[in-house]
């Protein structure tokens, strides 16, 4: 079932929590909807699961406008991030809520629900009530609750927010393998970038309830549409300066070439990510010569915080065995140059 969202809007009093939001989902597709703490994400989300009525707008599913129908009738699971399992059922009974309500049959109900605990790997939980579980078990059980009646869409609402690390590291992989074998289309909102650049094939970044970007985690990391997303996503340097002359901008020793389109004296802010400095012992072409203020050990790089003169500092991330294999250390002299940029008037 595909999902398409029209001019979808929303407020609370005098609050904007989604404006006039656009966004046209394929079936089978598997997409994050990325954002910080109040941005919209789960305002939008619950619109669509017929949780929470648009202001102003449409809902279409399959082509088929949905947006004032109930949340029975879209066929949508949603799955909450605190699980929201019935505490005096066990995981069988759990699973088959949903069955029962549509009253399908005993015997539809068993096959459906070991189907479904075999998919999740819990076979042999089914006895279990939910205090027996850790949460990542309980979160699987959600999860097979809401594709219990077969929906044709999935709804997720940060989903492994509540876990830690280790555990959300686990069902980020789980969940891929349950997409690629159920292939239902799947939404859901997270705040963490990094999950949503494993998981997602595609990724709606929103802020202040509109979507900023829209497309794969390899455009949105690497060709940041707005100010916003070049701060918003992975870790960035950024600095201000302006256009020195035609197609030319200047900040300490560093050169940026910029588009001839800017005006001179035109201010600027320029991005690059602490991966794209470029960073040896002994000099290269281009380069210029800075010096290690700082060291942070960040397991697989090694940060570098480098001091350019004139009161200017930049942060590289180079990978552990290069540092180390190099001999960086606080101190010493280097020479760096930026490999990749993004440039924005200010």
């Amino acid at each position: 079932m595909s999902i398409e969202v029209r001019g979808l809007s929303k407020s609370y009093n005098s609050f904007k929590a989604v404006h006039e939001v656009n966004a046209k989902l394929e079936t089978g597709s598997l997409t994050a909807l990325l954002g910080p703490s109040g941005s919209g994400k789960s305002t939008l989300l619950r619109m669509i699961a017929g949780l929470e009525i648009p202001d102003s707008g449409e809902i279409h599913l399959t082509g088929r406008e949905a947006t004032y129908a109930s949340a029975k009738e879209r066929n949508v699971g949603f799955v909450f991030q605190h699980y929201a399992l019935f505490k005096h059922m066990t995981v069988f009974e759990n699973i088959a809520f949903g069955l029962r309500v549509r009253k399908q049959s005993e015997r539809e109900i068993q096959d459906r629900v070991y189907e479904l605990l075999s998919l999740i790997q819990l076979k042999g939980y089914e006895k279990r009530y939910p205090a027996q579980l850790s949460g990542g078990q309980r979160q699987r059980v959600a999860v097979a609750r809401a594709l219990a009646p077969r929906p044709e869409v999935l709804l997720l609402d940060e989903p492994f927010g509540a876990l830690d690390a280790k555990v959300r590291e686990e069902l980020r992989e789980w969940i891929l393998k349950l997409h690629e074998e159920t292939n239902v289309t799947t939404l859901f909102v997270t705040h963490d970038q990094q999950e949503a650049m494993e998981v997602a094939s595609r990724i709606l970044i929103m802020n202040h309830g509109e979507i900023e970007q829209d497309g794969t985690p390899i455009e949105i990391f690497d060709k940041p549409a707005t100010h916003f997303i070049a701060q918003f996503v992975g870790e960035t340097n950024y600095i201000d300066t302006e256009v020195t002359e035609k197609g030319l901008a200047v900040w300490g020793p560093f050169r940026f070439p910029v588009s001839p389109a800017l005006a001179v004296k035109q201010k600027i802010r320029i991005y690059f990510r602490p991966n794209d400095v470029y960073m040896t012992a002994q000099f290269e072409t281009l380069q210029v010569r800075a010096k290690i203020a700082k060291t942070r050990f960040k397991g697989t790089v090694i940060e570098y915080k480098l001091d350019i003169g004139e009161d200017k500092t930049i942060s590289a991330q180079i990978p552990k065995g290069v540092a180390l294999a190099s001999g960086f250390k606080e101190g010493s002299e280097v020479y760096a140059a930026i490999t990749a940029f993004h440039v924005f008037p200010i």
